[in-house]
């Protein structure tokens, strides 16, 4: 299971909040293998699906995901 820190994330109301790519972030998302993760108004996180290989955490760069 992983730990979303949404203070962190850089994903807010819909939007990439950082970089100023219009939504064509490459991270967290597009690591995951199973499609655990998902770009909503927010970062969402589908714990049935997830298999804890750690790639989102491992793809932040904004260190905002962690496992528990």
């Amino acid at each position: 299971m992983i730990k979303i820190d949404y203070k962190k994330c850089c994903w807010k109301d819909g939007k990439c909040s950082s970089c100023g790519c219009g939504g064509a972030c490459v991270g967290c998302v597009e690591a995951c293998p199973v499609q655990a993760l998902e770009r909503k108004k927010k970062l969402e996180y589908h714990k049935e699906k997830c298999i804890s290989c750690g790639a989102c955490v491992e793809a932040c760069k904004h260190k905002a995901i962690s496992m528990i």
